[in-house]
């Protein structure tokens, strides 16, 4: 309780949340999960996450791509965001989620089970055939955290993202990404919190080296 009044809170920045961009074979792109997928720490959405990502992947693939994603969002949170959605076809979706499912204590059966309705969903609301569900992060070393707080989120966070690989293991064309970001205070945000355009754009190239 203590952290969470005393934290800078950033928004979400502004920009497109829905475009087209590059040339090349034809990719529909879905980005979904929370406020790092949402993009806070970046000024921008062309300096977020998918902007970044997007970037990347329009090198050498004509991109349409849409971001469902919201501050403070679990998992439960972002299957109830798209399944309103109706009419949308994509080849390939991006999940970062795992943050709020950490810090509100999700356990692990819940938080595999939700993840596995996503992934459902995904396939058969929206034709995904390519899952890319970005790892956990390791909130151990988020800056803004202080021990034994950063020790027993980061702990948690270990366990869900353990369970999330073996489940994607199981799961056909869903691939885990571990985040396997250089733990540099240098690449948060000014909250301590998130990613700054930096990171994001290293995460951005992760991902992309997964998408053919």
């Amino acid at each position: 309780m203590q952290v969470r009044r005393k934290a800078l809170l950033l928004p979400e920045p502004e920009g497109e949340r829905t475009g087209a961009n590059g040339s090349g074979p034809a990719l529909r792109l879905l980005i979904t999960g929370d406020s790092s997928a949402a993009g806070v720490g970046a000024d921008t959405q062309s300096e977020a996450l998918s902007g970044q990502l997007v970037q990347q992947l329009s090198r050498r693939r004509a991109v349409t791509w849409r971001l469902e994603a919201a501050t403070g969002h679990t998992t439960r949170d972002a299957i109830s965001r798209l399944r309103p959605l109706q009419g949308q076809t994509f080849d390939c979706a991006v999940i970062a989620l795992g943050v709020n499912d950490v810090t509100r204590a999700t356990s692990v059966s819940r938080f595999l089970a939700s993840q596995s309705e996503l992934w459902t969903l995904l396939k058969q609301q929206f034709g995904v055939r390519h899952i890319l569900s970005s790892g956990v992060p390791p909130i151990q070393h988020f800056p803004l955290l202080p021990q034994p707080l950063a020790w027993v989120l980061g702990r948690h966070a270990a366990r869900l993202d353990a369970g999330l690989g073996e489940l994607a293991d199981g799961h056909g064309n869903v691939t885990h990404i571990p985040l396997t970001l250089p733990q540099d205070p240098a690449l948060a945000a000014p909250d301590g919190f998130h990613p700054n355009p930096a990171a994001y754009a290293l995460w951005a190239e992760n991902l992309a080296r997964h998408i053919p």
